[in-house]
């Protein structure tokens, strides 16, 4: 016996017993107003008729409130899991497929967010370098796995306190939110760091490493969200003209490399 079926059985046995109660408390009080005696009969109908009635009302009443409050459950889990399921659909189509890094249109959405908030911030363009070799040379899946690895070692060493994104192709992208340029040349050196201890191995065992080249720009709130690209696009080209596998962070500091 289930613990919702005693607490049934109890409550209609509780209600049946307040019924019987109430009938004799009507018979002993109307049957004598009206001339009556309170016999042997009118004891038996007083205590048969709550029983033979209110029982199986009660029960099928208190059933039925049950079976509602486990529906309303029910349909209360289901809602749950509709609405957990739904975030997870939404957090999948913000991210790329591929490294499971925001997607371009995810990353900027939050790039504008975070800049109409205000406080400086760091933007950081990063480029595989020579990366269409890796392709050609062992192959379209051998170059995913390497994407992917690319993106790990951007993400761990960005850390949580920043975003991370996939422009598309061996493009990606990190916005560091409250950090001058000083500081993101840290963060730009252990990105480079963490991609030169890399190492892609191809199925015939033959192995290769790879290079990023990362421009860098700051927010400081008196720019466009448009100037901001434009200026992190431009420093990421004065690194690979400077050879690459390496980050400039503006026109009046040295190059990280």
């Amino acid at each position: 016996m289930t613990a919702s079926t005693r607490s049934i059985i109890l409550k209609a046995s509780l209600a049946t017993a307040l019924s019987i109660a109430a009938s004799l408390g009507l018979a002993l009080t109307v049957v004598p107003m009206l001339g009556g005696v309170v016999d042997g009969n009118a004891w038996l109908m007083s205590i048969l008729c709550p029983l033979l009635i209110a029982w199986p009302a009660s029960a099928w009443q208190f059933r039925q409130a049950q079976r509602l409050k486990d529906a309303h459950g029910e349909i209360a889990r289901l809602h749950g899991e509709l609405s957990m399921a739904h975030a997870a659909l939404l957090e999948r189509a913000r991210r790329d497929g591929l490294t499971a890094l925001l997607n371009r249109e995810s990353f900027l959405a939050d790039l504008k967010q975070a800049t109409v908030a205000g406080g400086e911030g760091t933007l950081l363009f990063i480029d595989a370098d020579h990366f269409k070799q890796v392709n050609d040379r062992f192959g379209h899946p051998v170059g995913d796995d390497a994407l992917r690895r690319l993106a790990r070692a951007i993400a761990g060493a960005v850390g949580e306190g920043g975003l991370s994104g996939r422009l598309g192709g061996e493009e990606f992208a990190v916005y560091l939110p409250r950090t001058v340029l000083t500081e993101a040349q840290a963060v730009a050196k252990q990105i480079l760091d963490a991609v030169r201890r890399l190492r892609i191995e191809a199925p015939g065992g033959e192995r290769a490493s790879l290079t990023v080249s990362i421009g860098a720009a700051g927010w400081n709130g008196r720019t466009t969200l448009e100037q901001l690209i434009a200026e992190a696009d431009a420093q990421l080209y004065r690194a690979k003209a400077q050879g690459r596998n390496r980050a400039v962070c503006a026109m009046n500091m040295a190059a990280v490399a």
